[in-house]
């Protein structure tokens, strides 16, 4: 088995339409272009040999590194000690218009810092997952790869007039290698096109450093609109510029994470393509952006969901997908990538999600929900938008008791899940709302109806009276996490004995310290082989709880647990093995929108509990 570096050991680049994985050696691994969806040009972290890298590292056989990003922005600077010199390589994506674009660049500068240093650089794309060959031209000012229709330019960064520092030399698999030798204050780098109709050339210092000037401009003016001074602030910038980073500009759709196949079980089966938009993580975003203030890509969500609800499918699965493409697309066939082995021999590795297709029940709750707090940020609703609503909830009045596949994606049949129903709950909950606020025309009669009926049906079916809890699904005993959320959207109070009853079976059960299991596949069975590690996004999801619970000792002690477990850049996977390994696409926006969320709901309780002492003394 060849190494592959840890999941945690990345740092995350991008210019809103597609991203690339940068390891702490210096390694892009994983790049795909001209989309997040797009088939991959880098993909060495599913397989070492045969899905191409873009490496940039010393020479000296002995080294250290350090990872961090430029303050404020998405500029990720990899810096490398050796006995002779300090190095860094600095990788960012200019960030592109807000329409579609098949043009992008990469740059990733080299500078000495210290003493003397040389690079050795080696460029090896492998085009549409490995399975397009390539034609490398070289020239005096870099090189072009060409495969079908697909061109990667390569650009060297130098000073005007400079001859070459090395020599450029294609391998037989035609690859380039060269090294690149820099004295103290030097820099020097590559440009990378994907594309245009761009060719080699010989780019400026002083350019490559306008592009880093314009891009850290863009971040750091971007960050400046949040409005949150509240604790943690740096935690929740980090994660605020890392779901930029996820979100298609064009769109304004939210991708679950940019990469695919990335395990949940190292060498297990459960490795599922991420690189689209969900209705359920990207509703969540839209309350999550509005609590940091940053309302223009609410609002750029809200007009995506839009689109959805107002041209439905009409499939069998309801009037919406759980998923799609990052433009809208429905079409999300899933194929496994027959020859790679996958992450350290986590095999099959999937493309396409098959779950697409799936009936959950949830995300027509979450839609509303967002559709909800959208309008409360400013977000108006047009008369083609409602009419489209109460045609979404007529369909939902008829469906909503049913068996479905649930927030989880189970693969092992249709079930009565209570988060699904906890969802439709709120899905008339929140369109009452809307309707009465407005005085909007609405059948009142019957969504007041179906919505009390799914409360009662909850009462009496999702809690069990032997395990004094509300669980998985009707006529079982399982616990599940996902039912942490019952509080947050108002179908419980935090003080209920019988959300506190279910508080404490599910600390029993599912809780591991700080870490929260999703569920028990043993006691619930979905279809799948092996087991996982905790779910970070239920993680959160508890300290949420806790401290809606006024446990506020313990929710905060919780979540400064919950930040040891990112990586050195703040980054989250989508969960943590027992090791405590990050495992899962890479890096999760669900995980990141629970940790806002669950920040802002405890630092407002803390300051809440800090007024009262106050008024007391």
């Amino acid at each position: 088995m060849k190494s592959y570096p840890s999941i945690a050991d990345h740092g995350l680049i991008g210019d809103l339409q597609t991203t690339a994985l940068v390891s702490t050696d210096g390694t892009i691994d994983w790049f795909c272009s001209p989309r997040f969806d797009s088939p991959s040009i880098f993909a060495s972290l599913l397989d070492h040999a045969k899905g191409g890298h873009f490496s940039a590292h010393p020479q000296d056989d002995v080294f250290e590194t350090k990872q961090l990003y430029f303050p404020d922005t998405a500029i990720l600077i990899t810096r490398f000690l050796t006995e002779n010199g300090v190095g860094e390589v600095i990788d960012f994506m200019p960030v592109t218009s807000e329409t579609p674009s098949g043009h992008h660049r990469l740059l990733r500068a080299m500078r000495c810092v210290r003493g003397t240093i040389t690079f050795d650089v080696e460029i090896a794309p492998r085009f549409d997952y490995g399975r397009q060959p390539h034609q490398t031209t070289v020239t005096d000012d870099g090189a072009s790869f060409v495969a079908g229709d697909t061109t990667l330019t390569i650009s060297l960064v130098r000073d005007q007039g400079e001859e070459r520092r090395g020599r450029v030399q294609p391998s037989d698999e035609g690859d380039l290698r060269f090294s690149l030798s820099l004295a103290e204050g030097e820099m020097r780098g590559v440009i990378l096109e994907t594309g245009g109709d761009a060719s080699p050339r010989a780019v400026p210092v002083a350019e490559a450093e306008r592009l880093f000037d314009d891009t850290a401009r863009f971040w750091q003016n971007w960050v400046g609109q949040s409005t949150y001074v509240g604790r943690w602030r740096e935690e929740l910038q980090r994660s605020a510029i890392t779901l930029k980073l996820l979100t298609y500009a064009p769109t304004g759709g939210l991708v679950a994470a940019p990469t695919a196949g990335l395990p949940e079980q190292i060498g297990g089966e459960r490795n599922w393509d991420y690189r689209f938009t969900w209705v359920r993580d990207s509703s969540f975003s839209v309350n999550t952006l509005v609590r940091l203030g940053f309302t223009d890509e609410a609002a750029a969500f809200g007009r995506w969901l839009r689109d959805r609800v107002v041209e439905p499918l009409g499939s069998d699965s309801g009037p919406l997908n759980i998923m799609y493409r990052i433009d809208g697309d429905p079409n999300l066939s899933e194929e496994i990538l027959t020859d790679w082995e996958g992450y350290r021999g986590s095999y099959p590795v999937r493309v396409g999600n098959g779950a697409a297709e799936q009936l959950q029940l949830d995300i027509y709750g979450e839609a509303m929900e967002a559709i909800f707090n959208a309008d409360r940020a400013g977000a108006g609703i047009g008369q083609a938008g409602w009419l489209a609503i109460c045609q979404l909830l007529d369909w939902l009045a008829d469906h909503w008791d049913q068996p479905e596949e649930g927030i989880w994606e189970t693969r092992g049949g249709r079930k009565d899940f209570t988060y699904g129903r906890l969802m439709c709950w709120v899905a008339f909950d929140r369109a009452i709302r809307l309707a009465t606020a407005y005085g909007r025309p609405a059948p009142l009669p019957r969504w007041i109806a179906e919505r009390d009926a799914i409360y009662n049906q909850i009462m009496e079916k999702g809690w069990n009276a032997e395990r004094r809890a509300f669980v998985q699904q009707y006529g079982e005993t399982v616990l599940d996490a996902s039912l942490l959320k019952m509080p947050q959207v108002g179908f419980v109070s935090p003080h209920d004995p019988m959300w506190t009853d279910t508080m404490a079976a599910i600390e029993a059960e599912l809780v591991s310290d700080s870490l929260v299991y999703r569920y028990d596949p043993e006691a619930s069975p979905d279809g799948l082989r092996g087991s996982e590690g905790t779910f970070s996004l239920c993680s959160f999801l508890y300290v949420d709880a806790l401290a809606r619970g006024d446990r506020l000792a313990e929710a905060r002690f919780t979540f400064e647990k919950m930040l040891t477990y990112a990586n050195h850049l703040g980054l989250y996977a989508e969960e943590i093995a027992p090791t405590g390994e990050q495992i899962g696409n890479f890096p999760q926006a669900f995980t990141h929108l629970a940790l806002i969320d669950a920040a802002i709901t405890l630092n407002d309780r803390l300051d809440e509990e800090a007024a009262r002492g106050r008024r007391q003394r």
